[in-house]
């Protein structure tokens, strides 16, 4: 199946951070935090301004960015888990950074 975002929503899969503290202890998946990391997988055409036009979206597919804690809505597609957010929920890109190593 493949998704579509509408308007200036995106979908983002979380990028996983290590198992490990740098000290070699290995983190339970009780104590982790979400990941405030992930890829785009899909962004949706822009939003409308007031005269009608379509604004682009800054961010593409395959870009690495970063996000608020409780940004998005989570979403499972063909058993993968997604988040579905606004492009405004977005902080920022981390750039010269592969965006799928890691991925979960």
């Amino acid at each position: 199946m493949k998704f579509r975002p509408l308007h200036d929503r995106v979908v983002v899969r979380r990028i996983e951070a290590d198992q490990k503290t740098p000290g070699g202890i290995i983190i339970p998946d009780t104590a982790k935090e979400k990941p405030q990391e992930g890829e785009v997988v899909a962004v949706g055409p822009g939003a409308r301004d007031e005269s009608g036009k379509v604004n682009p979206l800054e961010v593409k597919a395959g870009d690495r960015i970063l996000f608020g804690k409780w940004s998005g809505t989570e979403v499972k597609i063909d058993g993968v888990d997604y988040l579905i957010m606004k492009e405004s929920d977005i902080l920022g890109v981390l750039e010269g950074v592969a965006a799928t190593a890691k991925a979960a």
